[in-house]
């Protein structure tokens, strides 16, 4: 993670600070469970909880003792037994190293869903506004880029919004995941700790027991965690790109806001560029890339080694926080996209009325001619509109063949633009309720 894509609130989930601290808590509840189950001395338990909850780690001194003893977690250990004193021997009673880590990591990855879900909370927010806004504003519908049919913008925002509502689902489906404690042990069959102690420890962490950790939590969950949040930056590489598309100079349907003293261009004054929904898309193919390191993670060597470690302590903070990073900066876009129906009517016209030719050729249908002949005949007189020659409409009326089945009064019914938005109502009611 670099500062320059990062926020201080998701920053601050993986700090060393942030880490040490969860690590000393987990140490300190298992501490109390391990002191009900008469294992430990109670005023053992209360010694560590008042002597550490009182220290302020110092993570050069922790660095220190790692470069010594090579052990990032005995590091810790050795630190905190400086401020603990003697009963420090009975912190990671019957623990061991993965309990911590993978714990910890756990703690960290609810956290930071926790925070993605309030981003992703506050650009549904924007979303629907604009949606609402832009609900009858016509605009052309494209397929393979082309113009197909007419829309509005607020059924293309409505879009939008149930896709991140999925991606919503997703995310608290990731949170569930991922939320797993394992206090078990060496090879995580409870021989030296009672079960009881990671079950204390789950709830007092908000995690649930691990039903088997074999010292590691089981590396599908992480994996099913990062490729969700791949699948979310999906999402906004998809509507990034279709603000990118609107904003060029032959559309201009929509653009990124524009501020006051902005320049777009060391080159040209002139330019106003798609910057934030293109840093969008790079960001996004950086959260994707995350996922395949996490499923690669989860093969290890017989029940447990440590080749994921290395990985997730790039991964965990990088795609969590650039994630975050893009959700609210997606959501800023939303918030002030400039839309210009104006120019969303101009290019519904722009073809001469040809976006109408589905329904002249059902007419011609209903009125016995065949499909293949209807086709024909539609498509005989919508390609010279679309070399420039002619309006579609004109055509059609001036084609005996059309004429024969379709009254004037009959084709031209078929131009109408409110045909095609009757049902954005029952649209907006299926994505928003009755809202």
């Amino acid at each position: 993670m670099i500062p320059r894509y990062s926020r201080p609130e998701m920053v601050a989930i993986w700090s060393p600070e942030t880490k040490f601290r969860i690590w000393f808590e987990i140490e300190a509840h298992a501490c109390d469970a391990l002191a009900e189950l008469g294992v430990i001395p109670k005023e053992s338990a209360k010694t560590i909880w008042e002597k550490g909850g009182a220290a302020t780690f110092d993570v050069e001194r922790i660095d220190a003792i790692e470069r010594e003893v090579k052990h990032d977690v005995i590091a810790f250990l050795t630190h905190l037994a400086e401020f603990i004193g003697p009963d420090s021997r009975f912190v990671h009673q019957g623990m061991t190293s993965s309990d911590v880590l993978d714990t910890c990591l756990n703690v960290q990855l609810v956290r930071a869903t926790d925070l993605l879900l309030k981003d992703m909370d506050a650009l549904l927010a924007a979303l629907k506004r604009r949606a609402f806004e832009h609900k009858m504003t016509p605009t052309i519908g494209r397929s393979h880029g082309i113009h197909a049919e007419p829309t509005t913008f607020g059924v293309k925002l409505a879009l939008a919004y149930a896709e991140f509502d999925r991606c919503r689902e997703r995310l608290v489906a990731a949170r569930d995941e991922i939320a797993t404690c394992a206090i078990s042990g060496a090879v995580g069959t409870f021989a030296n700790i009672d079960p009881r102690v990671e079950e204390h420890v789950a709830k007092a962490m908000g995690l649930k027991p691990e039903p088997v950790s074999t010292q590691v939590i089981p590396r599908d969950r992480h994996a099913m965690y990062f490729a969700i949040l791949g699948v979310v930056a999906s999402s906004i590489e998809r509507l990034a790109t279709e603000i990118r598309h609107l904003q060029r100079s032959e559309v201009l349907e929509a653009e990124e806001y524009f501020s006051e003293g902005q320049k777009g261009s060391s080159a040209m004054p002139h330019k106003r560029n798609p910057v934030l929904t293109e840093n969008l898309t790079g960001l996004a193919r950086m959260v994707r890339a995350y996922a395949m390191p996490a499923m690669e993670n989860v093969a290890l060597w017989h029940e447990r080694d440590i080749s994921h470690s290395s990985v997730e302590r790039m991964i965990g903070p990088d795609a969590t926080v650039t994630l975050d990073f893009a959700l609210v900066r997606l959501t800023g876009v939303i918030d002030k996209l400039l839309v210009y129906p104006e120019n969303m009517q101009k290019n519904l016209d722009r073809l001469g009325g040809l976006v109408h030719s589905q329904r002249v050729l059902l007419a011609l249908t209903q009125k016995g001619v065949s499909r293949e002949d209807a086709y024909r005949l539609v498509q005989r007189n919508a390609m010279p509109v679309w070399r420039g020659e002619g309006d579609f409409l004109t055509l059609l009326k001036a084609d005996p063949d059309v004429s024969k089945a379709l009254t004037a009064a009959e084709i031209e019914e078929k131009f109408d633009l409110g045909y095609h938005l009757k049902h954005v109502d029952t649209i907006f009611k299926r994505v928003f309720g009755n809202a």
